[in-house]
């Protein structure tokens, strides 16, 4: 994967040089990783393939399916030692898969507020989610609970990358996800639109479970460990929380969008009986 090259450059005045000694070709790749992300990215057709990496000792069933999948819309198989994979995905939680694609590609704020999935829209907003592991369990939930889409800040959060696309199961490919320069200008956009806003802040007046969400509405959550933003608080219609019965003060913000987002479904489908 790189080139053999001799660098130099000038530390505190003097002259350091590298020397990478495999003959290949210098190049960065977008990788993804993971039997359920690979084959959902394959499905939803929406990444430009170069080539999947397939652990050669592997001869599976779910292995198999991701091959032919491949074939049938000819994007190239390799078939690889699990260490080259573990190099590639920097990682040894590949699942013996690992696929060389472009960028996810970000949608406008506009297609997610178009992408109304039932009666009611429902958009989840993240004010500054820094852990890929969260950002990644929050994009599977918000696709099962029929989210319209995820909004994300494009500055100090996580974004899409191999280790999120993961940790969604593949969500990650099919979910629509903007990118905003500003959260609270964000909510601004959708209250126009006609959208209500809702919160979680563990100091929020409301339970989550005594709002009526069967109405336009996004739910905003907050940053590991910091919550929301003053700002954003501001501008949320409501400002809800989550009962705590124990001695720790408040959940892991991916379990919290859990509990929240399935309340919302919960009302919506009582409500359609």
């Amino acid at each position: 994967m790189w080139a053999l090259v001799q660098h130099h450059h000038k530390l505190g005045g003097s002259s350091c040089q590298c020397i990478f000694k495999e003959p290949i070709t210098l190049i960065f790749m977008n990788v993804i990783y993971g039997m359920n992300s690979v084959a959902e990215a394959l499905k939803a057709r929406a990444r430009a393939f170069e080539w999947v990496g397939v652990a050669k000792e592997r001869h599976d069933l779910k292995l198999q399916r991701i091959i032919e999948e491949c074939r049938k819309i000819s994007v190239p198989v390799r078939f690889l030692p699990r260490v080259e994979l573990d190099r590639m995905a920097a990682t040894g939680a590949h699942q013996g898969v690992v696929a060389v694609t472009s960028a996810k590609q970000y949608t406008d704020l506009d297609d997610v507020i178009a992408a109304k999935r039932g009666q009611y829209s429902l958009i989840v907003l993240l004010d500054g989610v820094e852990d890929p592991h969260n950002l990644g369990a929050i994009l599977r939930t918000a696709d099962a609970a029929g989210a319209n889409g995820v909004v994300i800040p494009e500055r100090r959060a996580a974004g899409i990358t191999g280790t999120v696309a993961k940790a969604s199961a593949g969500a990650s490919e099919h979910l629509p996800v903007a990118k905003v320069t500003n959260i609270s200008r964000t909510l601004e956009e959708l209250k126009a639109k006609g959208l209500w806003i809702a919160g979680l802040d563990e100091r929020g007046t409301q339970n989550y479970d005594s709002v009526d969400y069967k109405m336009d509405c996004a739910v905003v959550l907050g940053a590991e460990g910091k919550g929301l933003h003053d700002l954003v608080k501001k501008k949320c219609d409501f400002l809800i929380s989550i009962p705590m019965l124990g001695k720790v003060p408040s959940l892991n913000v991916s379990v919290a969008a859990g509990v929240v987002l399935y309340e919302v479904t919960r009302q919506r489908r009582a409500s359609s009986k």
